[in-house]
């Protein structure tokens, strides 16, 4: 893995270096770093987090809302000490650095891809070219910061004291890794899961402490806002709220059809999570849960599909070539910005384009099928061998 920390180290400093450039040239960097730094500002300051559609502190080139639940501008207070560029520039030098802990764990976890030296550090080059990943970084976001908290707590940290906290702090910054807390129960963790809602109710009393309003504000007006989020069914938002909104004309009724689909979705997807965990899989149980907690979340934005880089790991170990080649060629080729979209664009799609526009939803659905109709096959056939079943618990090595 010496090549994995070489790879990840040296674009870690790039970025880090161009972040300080910018700050000194004025370079408009991290479009949502600025709006995490300024959150983190704005509750240093006293001023309010949600009573406006932007914030002091926010650079003009963009003055967006913060969407976030206040304990995440507590969480994001450290980015308040640097400049906006240099903000980024640390945040996106932190999210390569989490990818590579992603992609070493999920190697740890698939022993048909170990003896390769180089595969690590390939599989991370190529992840850079996921319009996910890229998108993610460009941005200044928290999505690949919070794939490595999830799969940590998940895959590295199962039997031990910590395990569950990790998820706690990522849902305390974004509500979807929620989710894992249902997947930490499916799969026999009651005390990991009760150890994360332990840590993010403590981090809610803790926030209510220090700003009322704000937790007030949010919990009963912002959070439920979505005009704070933009329009739901614009391309970007890759759900089945989305997708339902797009094939409904925005009808009133459109959130509703997508939760009774989200709740027909979630029997299969605790079968099959059930399934792995029984055959000892636990990155491939972890997958089909954040596959459907990404499908089934109000607003999953593309870069939120950061989740494509250990499906496609997964999917390279079990030499499943169709189903890599489609993942693949939707993540790789940016559909959702090759789509005619905006000014209500997605109303008037032909069934090409409206295929491709609501890709990043139909891809987990079919592999979803797929994985599925294997399970199946192979529901009489032992639990792996000892090798297979180090997905359960991959070494606690580093990038190295």
């Amino acid at each position: 893995m010496t090549r994995l920390r070489w790879v990840a180290g040296s674009v870690a400093v790039a970025l880090v270096v161009v972040g300080v450039i910018g700050a000194v040239t004025g370079w408009h960097l991290g479009a949502d770093s600025a709006v995490y730094r300024a959150g983190a500002l704005a509750l240093l300051h006293g001023d309010p987090l949600y009573e406006s559609m932007s914030l002091p502190a926010s650079p003009p080139w963009q003055p967006l809302p913060f969407t976030y639940p206040p304990t995440a501008a507590l969480l994001f207070t450290p980015l308040a000490a640097l400049p906006v560029q240099v903000a980024w520039g640390v945040l996106a030098a932190l999210s390569v650095l989490a990818l590579a802990v992603v992609v070493k764990v999920c190697f740890d976890c698939l022993p048909t891809l170990s003896g390769r030296a180089w595969l690590p550090a390939g599989a991370l080059l190529l992840a850079f070219g996921l319009e996910p990943v890229w998108w993610t970084i460009t941005l200044g976001q928290i999505n690949l910061i919070l794939l490595a908290l999830i799969v940590v707590d998940v895959l590295v940290l199962r039997g031990n004291r910590w395990s569950g906290v990790l998820i706690g702090i990522a849902a305390a910054v974004k509500l979807t890794p929620l989710i894992f807390v249902a997947h930490l129960l499916v799969t026999g963790r009651r005390a990991d899961a009760a150890r994360a809602t332990g840590v993010f109710l403590g981090l809610q009393a803790l926030i209510f402490v220090i700003s009322p309003s704000d937790v007030a504000r949010y919990w009963t007006v912002a959070g439920i806002d979505p005009d704070r989020i933009g329009r739901v069914y614009w391309i970007f938002n890759q759900s089945l709220n989305g997708l339902v909104r797009r094939l409904t004309f925005d009808a009133g009724y459109s959130t509703v059809v997508a939760f009774a689909i989200g709740a027909l979705l979630a029997v299969p997807a605790v079968l099959l999570v059930r399934h792995y965990h029984r055959k000892t899989l636990a990155l491939q149980a972890l997958l089909v849960s954040a596959g459907f907690g990404l499908l089934v979340s109000p607003v999953s934005w593309s870069h939120h599909w950061v989740w494509a880089v250990p499906l496609l790991i997964v999917l390279v170990a079990r030499a499943s070539w169709v189903p890599v080649a489609i993942v693949w060629l939707v993540f790789l080729g940016a559909t959702v910005w090759l789509t005619p979209n905006g000014a209500d664009k997605e109303f008037h799609w032909n069934p090409l384009t409206w295929t491709l526009g609501n890709s990043y939803v139909l891809v987990p659905i079919v592999v979803g099928v797929w994985f599925g109709v294997h399970a199946w096959r192979n529901r009489a056939s032992p639990a792996p061998r000892t090798g297979e079943s180090r997905a359960q618990a991959p070494s606690k090595g580093g990038t190295s």
